[in-house]
């Protein structure tokens, strides 16, 4: 089982973070975007790509994955099957807004984005000036995807708050 802890080896940020975003047509779109260090990344895509993600264009495909929620948070988002589960560092709180927008869908859309070199751009998702840290981590993703860097699938949610 893979984790961004500091017992799993993780070299650089993790970053798990839950999104509602609207949507082109029909109901908004829960997301869980998932940002892991260096030395996991390629693990990481390659059990998103087994599991049935895509490079992120159009609608999001449908997976094999699930995303386990328990207690409020996100415990793990199961790939491959079953047969691999990756963990987040640190709390990934669940919003009810979240988890209902999911339970609308039917699921949700996990966002795996390559790991982001905080130190070449402006702010951090975590500084005093969050907003300019998320505004900058979103231009980031957005030409990662265009280039064809991010994957995306439609998953399950399984689990209890």
């Amino acid at each position: 089982m893979a984790d961004g802890s500091d017992g799993g080896g993780a070299q650089g940020p993790v970053v798990w973070a839950m999104a509602v975003r609207e949507a082109a047509q029909g109901p908004p779109v829960a997301e869980l975007i998932v940002e892991v260090g260096e030395s996991l990344h390629a693990e990481l895509v390659e059990a998103a790509v087994d599991s049935g993600f895509t490079v992120a264009a159009g609608e999001a495909p449908p997976t094999t994955g699930m995303i386990e929620v328990a207690d409020g948070r996100v415990v793990r988002l199961v790939l491959v099957g079953g047969r691999e589960g990756w963990e987040p560092g640190s709390r990934v709180e669940v919003s009810a807004r979240w988890l209902a927008t999911a339970g609308l869908r039917g699921g949700a859309v996990v966002v795996v984005v390559p790991p982001w070199d905080r130190s070449a751009g402006p702010g951090t998702a975590d500084g005093p000036d969050l907003g300019a840290g998320v505004e900058a981590f979103a231009r980031w993703v957005e030409e990662q995807r265009v280039a064809g860097r991010v994957l995306h699938g439609a998953v399950s949610v399984r689990g209890w708050v």
